[in-house]
């Protein structure tokens, strides 16, 4: 298990929804962006589906997740951008056009890290987390290698590491401290509308579920920690995007 890559210049983390990138690797961007990394988001999908209310304003929504979002790398220290590709919820797709996409903004971009969903964790039900996975992982090939969508007109861009989240079997854990999972939870809870879908937290909240959630996200942590014997951590496969 290895522990800590070097902080990288740049990064670009890469998920399915706002909220994913949070969830699963923000302590380890607030850590990054906090010793001076430029750390960039990418989602993918417009979260106009992440209601249970069956009379939402799905419109209204996208626009309130989109500021969720910006709020939450803002609150994790990121000084990059956050880009959306607006594809709607539950019909995002790795296909060609969509991987050029991707491909475009990594070489835009040129982070020396990319992040994103593990596409080959098992029995996965959330069909944009696969689709998302393999978007991510198809973008970095097709960009790092010049005879690919040449229609861009930029230079190719290879990052020097794929840090894959939500894995089963993780090769790689980033430390992280109190004030780094402090950013995490902070960043988390900017996405308000998903406080009764995802983090069990309700309107009414006195603040002990909002606390609740944030000593969920600690244990979490420390069990990722224990992978390499340290207090606190986030877990990832690491690819090479030279392979």
């Amino acid at each position: 298990m290895r522990v800590d890559l070097p902080t990288p210049a740049s990064a670009l983390a890469i998920a399915a929804h706002p909220d994913d990138i949070e969830f699963e690797c923000g302590a380890t961007l607030a850590k990054w962006s906090e010793a001076g990394a430029v750390c960039h988001l990418l989602v993918c999908t417009d979260g106009r589906k992440g209601t249970w209310d069956v009379d939402a304003d799905t419109d209204a929504l996208v626009e309130r997740r989109q500021r969720e979002q910006r709020e939450a790398a803002r609150r994790l220290g990121a000084t990059g951008e956050v880009r959306f590709l607006g594809i709607e919820d539950g019909e995002l797709d790795h296909g060609v056009e969509r991987r050029g996409e991707v491909a475009r903004i990594i070489r835009e971009l040129t982070p020396e890290i990319v992040l994103g969903h593990d596409p080959w964790r098992r029995w996965r039900m959330h069909p944009d987390h696969r689709a998302a996975g393999f978007l991510t992982v198809d973008a970095v090939v097709a960009a790092r290698d010049p005879h690919y969508h040449r229609e861009h007109g930029i230079p190719h861009h290879r990052p020097d590491h794929l840090l894959l989240f939500e894995c089963e079997r993780p090769d790689l854990v980033e430390s992280v401290q109190d004030r780094h999972l402090h950013a995490k939870v902070d960043a988390l809870l900017a996405h308000e509308s998903q406080f009764e879908t995802t983090m069990v937290i309700g309107a009414d909240d006195d603040g002990r579920e909002a606390a609740a959630f944030g000593e969920r996200e600690r244990a979490d942590a420390r069990r990722c920690g224990r992978l390499a014997g340290v207090p606190f951590a986030e877990a990832f496969r690491v690819l090479d995007p030279s392979s």
